[in-house]
Formats: structure tokens, sequence, C-alpha cells
């Protein structure tokens, strides 16, 4: 018997219930695929692909409980002398990083700021590193990138990209390894000059080489990448400090990890595993030697731009900032060749703490630390640093301060560096200073956000 429908044709019930099957399927076919694109531009496809050998690889990792964070980043400095032409063409590139804190999913950044042509990558990867001071992976951990879900990825010259997450297991205060591969000339190399890390690279594509055997040229610079997240349980946001020299760490030991900014990451995790109500943050060094509030290089963009000129990059635009940690000022007093204007470098540093607290952030800032003894000191530039540490003290720059400057001064002649914290240059720290340095941030004031304005 057949069963009509008002205003149409009659349909048997094993044909409606097949026609309805169909419409389910094609329902949840369509939703599928909806899914799978938006997991891919946002980093997170499920996405698998093939390593060398036919071995898969699981490539894109799905969002997953967890915070992004930053966990260990560096700020693209100048375009890297010697590479103008060719670029690093025909060569891998092994970036050794240092986490702060640990994940279940990782993702990359990479810059082509300094390029004047366009980056093509064909071939990248990351991978744990089997120990320190190494180019060799933990063979199991080794993931291929993918950007887009593509393994080759085009930067634009002055252009960055952030490639799809993959999932791996990326533990706290261990070395990663991001290698990059690129075929083709590709003009001036974005990089991090100053890396007291030793990083590696091989000739032809060696992006999958979990043995490391073929990496026999060694650097100090870190080249195109600027920034690792990892998807994190154990974190809830990250701190980024802003800073020089003093920052970067460039009279710290190499590969011992050894800048304030890594004192300060062992803090905090000492701290947690006592059980105190600190927070959990990752940490995100954006230090760059001889960086100025007010000035930059030259060249477009500039060579080692000012604080301000960066701010928005290099601090706003981090992975899930909560506060921020300025330590800027002494280069504007020492490079200046007239005699710095107080008013202009605390002008400078207020802008940028007006721009965190329109994002909502808390900044928390450092007095200037002494440089008596240097060959650019004069009782003149003293003055200037005076002046601007006491308008840091007094409150009206900063949501909070570490008072640098008393806790690594000479007792007997405050216009120097204890000797034990100078590293001989009496401008920048031995790594007991740096650890001194670590040592006298408040862990608690990393608490909180900017404070309400009326």
């Amino acid at each position: 018997m057949t069963r009509r429908v008002a205003g149409g044709v009659g349909v048997s019930p094993t044909r409606h219930r097949a026609l309805l099957s169909a419409v389910v399927a094609l329902i949840v076919g369509l939703s599928a695929a909806i899914y799978v694109t938006v997991g891919a531009d946002s980093g997170s496809s499920r996405g698998t692909a093939l390593a060398k050998g036919n071995s898969p690889r699981n490539q894109a990792a799905p969002v997953s409980t967890g915070t992004w964070v930053g966990t260990w980043s560096a700020s693209p400095g100048a375009a890297e002398p010697g590479t103008e032409v060719e670029g690093m063409a025909g060569r891998s590139v092994r970036n050794v990083v240092h986490t702060s804190v640990g994940g279940t999913s990782a993702r990359v950044t990479l810059s082509n700021l300094y390029g004047q042509s366009p980056l093509t990558i064909t071939h990248a990867s990351l991978a744990v590193a089997s120990g320190s001071d190494t180019a060799q992976a933990l063979t199991d951990t080794m993931r291929r990138l993918t950007f887009g879900g593509d393994t080759t990825v085009v930067i634009p010259p002055g252009g960055q990209v952030l490639s799809d997450a993959v999932r791996v297991a990326v533990p706290a205060d261990a070395d990663v390894l991001v290698t990059t591969y690129s075929p083709t000339p590709s003009g001036p190399v974005t990089y991090h000059r100053h890396a007291r890390q030793t990083s590696y690279v091989a000739q032809g594509d060696r992006t999958e080489d979990a043995t490391g055997t073929a990496y026999t040229e060694k650097v100090g610079v870190w080249r195109y990448l600027t920034a690792l997240d990892v998807l994190s349980k154990d974190a809830d946001g990250t701190v980024v400090v802003l800073g020089d020299s003093l920052t970067d760490g460039i009279t710290s030991t190499s590969g011992a990890n050894r800048r304030w900014t890594d004192g300060l990451v062992r803090r905090l995790r000492a701290a947690q595993a006592a059980g105190e109500d600190v927070p959990r943050y990752g940490v995100a060094n954006q230090g760059i030697s001889g960086n100025r509030i007010l000035t930059g290089g030259l060249g477009r963009p500039a060579d080692n731009p000012s604080g301000l000129d960066r701010f928005g990059r290099d601090v706003l635009d981090r992975t899930n900032v909560k506060v921020v940690i300025i330590v800027l000022g002494i280069n504007d007093i020492l490079r200046d060749p007239q005699l710095a204007d107080p008013d202009r470098v605390v002008g400078g540093l207020r802008t940028m703490v007006g721009q965190a607290h329109a994002r909502g952030l808390k900044v928390i800032g450092a007095t200037l630390m002494p440089f008596g003894g240097h060959p650019g000191y004069t009782d003149a530039r003293e003055s200037v640093r005076q002046q601007i540490n006491s308008r840091i003290r007094s409150g009206e720059v900063f949501d909070a301060v570490v008072d640098f400057d008393k806790a690594l001064r000479d007792p007997y002649d405050p216009r120097k560096l204890r000797p034990e914290y100078d590293s001989g240059d009496h401008l920048h720290m031995s790594d007991r200073g740096y650890e001194r340095m670590a040592e006298t941030v408040d862990l608690k004031s990393l608490k909180g956000s900017a404070p309400a304005r009326l």
C-alpha cells in the first residue's frame, strides 16, 4: 500500500527511510568537511602526511585541552651579512631552541622580515633533541610541519607565517630542533644575531634526518625562526620580556641557558613545584642587543628596530600574553651622540605601557643598572640614568617595578656593578649577575592585569 503525502507524490516507507538516510549522510559529510577546513586554517587540522621511508607521521594536531602559550621566542633583529644573494639556498637550517614550558602540541612562526624576495620553504620539521649541544633528534618525535595543510610555503618579503600545529610531546626545559629547507635563492636571511646557543646547517634537504650526522656546520645565530608555541596544560599564558643585550644575555655562557630570563623560568618552575601561588607562564625573551626605546637602526625595515617600533609585533602579537616586563633605556643613554633627554626616554616607556594597557596587560618595568667604568660612562650620563630611575621608582611609569639597579650595584660605589655580577666590561652581567637579576623579580608581581585608570 502506498501512502499519500499532501500536495505530493506518494512515497513508500522503505524509500522514505532510504532518502532520509542519504540526507543525513550528506549533512554529516558536509559538516566534517567544514570542520577539517576550519581546523586547517587555525593550525589544528587532522591531516596525516608521510615522512621519508613512507612512515606515517601525525602532522596536524586537533584542538585539544590546554592553552596555547609561548614557550620560546627570539626577535628578528636584522638581515644576516653575507646572505644578500643566495640566502640559505640548498641547505637545511636546524635551529636549536630551549623551552620554558612543555605541551602536547607545537607550532612555529617563521619570518622573512628582512627578505627582499619571496622565501620558499619546501620542507620543514620539528623534533625534540636527543640531548643538549646536538643536532640529533629523538626519532619518535620527528614531525613534518605543514602550512595551511601544505608542506611548501612561500613567505613574501616582510612577512611571516604560522605553521599548522603538530601533535608531539614537548617537555619543559628541553631543546627543540626546528629545521627548514629552501631550494632556491631568497636574498637576505632574517636572523637573530646573539643566540648564545649552537644551531646547525647541513647541505641538501636533510630536514627529517634524525641522526644529525649531516649537520656539520655550527652557527651561533637563529635563522627565520622567531617563535615556538605549545598547547600546554601546565601554563595559562605568556610573560613577554622586551629588552636589549642584558635580556639577550650576550655575556652569559653559551649553550648553558644562563640568561636572566632562563633564571626566571627556573624560579617559576620551582615555585610551582613547591605549591606556591605564582602564575603559570611560559617566558618569551624579546631581547635584541643594542636595542633602544626611541631609535632604530638603518634600513627599511630598520635593523634593530626601536622598542617603540617593534612593541606591537614583538610583544602585543605574541601568543596569549598576560604580562610584559620592559628592560630598556641604557642604550638610549649610551648611544645618544648628545645627551639623552630623560623626558623623552620616560615618554617612550609610557607610550609602550599605554599600548599594553589598551590590551589589558600589566607592565613591570626595570630600573637601569649602573655602568661606571664602561668607556661610555660620563657623570652627565650617570645623571640622566639617575633621573630616569627616580621616575621609574616613583610609580609614574609602570604598574610594578623590579629594582635591578639596587640589587646589582656596588654598595661601595653605586655608579658601578658589584664585581661578582660584572662580566668584565662594566655593563653586562656575569652568569651570577644574570642569576641575581632573575632572583630580584617578585614572582607574585607577575599576577594580575592592567589597573583600572580613571
